[in-house]
């Protein structure tokens, strides 16, 4: 079978503790999706000189964040990690030297979310970094070698936000999103649907709300994996559509045959 591809907007790190909109349709999700032999993320919160994929027995959970309560402090993920894959992604990236890394772990953009879809943690998974120096088109071209991953039972999640500007939060939930945050939205979502993923690797110059959306790439970049590795007979499904705290946008994506 050939396995889906997820692009998931996570937002913030307490909806690992709460129950939303946002987290029940994560649980939902779980109930259709395929069990897979192994999970691949690319979270925003991994970025380096360089490409690493984590190749260690036994990940450990890292919290990468700062101001909350030690309830989330405590949590942990203790899914194992695979050696296994990791050597495979070595071998399937021909263009980019892939290193072994054994001192990162499972990020808050990785099991704050798988803890809602695979709450047993009994799932391999493994991540791959974000290299800041890279473009988009760059990122989008070494996503395409894995696409090989989905056939062998690999479940590949890019876990980010498509608007992502912390500094604008707006802590009123009630309120409305910014205006900027959801024409930059729609743009994306708009391109997503007519499956013109050339205008997403050149948004940066050419939309005039990109730059309050997309203040840094880190967030945005795991949506090109996912969009990456979509083949002719796939269907996109959106999920989440929503911007949360004016400025986080939730919008998910899932690519399935």
């Amino acid at each position: 079978m050939k396995m889906p591809v997820l692009f998931v907007g996570h937002g913030n790190p307490m909806y690992t503790l709460s129950e939303n909109e946002f987290t029940k349709a994560w649980k939902d999700l779980s109930k259709t999706l395929p069990v897979p032999n192994a999970i691949l993320c690319i979270s925003a919160h991994w970025e380096t000189n360089g490409t690493y994929v984590t190749a260690m027995e036994s990940p450990e959970t890292i919290h990468d964040f700062g101001g909350f309560p030690n309830e989330l402090y405590e949590v942990e993920y203790p899914a194992p990690g695979s050696p296994e894959l990791a050597n495979k992604i070595q071998k399937l990236i021909a263009n980019t030297e892939v290193i072994a890394d054994d001192s990162w772990g499972l990020d808050h953009g990785c099991w704050s979310v798988l803890r809602h879809l695979f709450p047993d943690a009994n799932i391999p998974v493994v991540e791959l970094s974000i290299d800041y120096r890279k473009s988009f088109n760059q990122h989008y071209e070494l996503a395409q070698e894995l696409s090989e991953l989905r056939r062998e039972g690999i479940l590949i999640i890019g876990s980010g936000n498509i608007v992502h500007n912390l500094r604008l939060i707006d802590w009123h939930e009630e309120n409305a999103p910014h205006d900027w945050a959801v024409r930059f939205n729609d743009n994306v979502k708009n391109h997503i649907i007519e499956n013109d993923f050339a205008s997403l690797l050149k948004i940066k110059t050419v939309d005039k709300d990109f730059n309050l959306a997309v203040p840094t790439p880190e967030h945005f970049i795991p949506l090109l994996y996912a969009l990456a590795l979509k083949e002719p007979t796939d269907r996109i499904s959106i999920f989440n559509d929503k911007i949360a705290m004016g400025s986080l946008s939730m919008t998910s994506i899932i690519l399935e045959s």
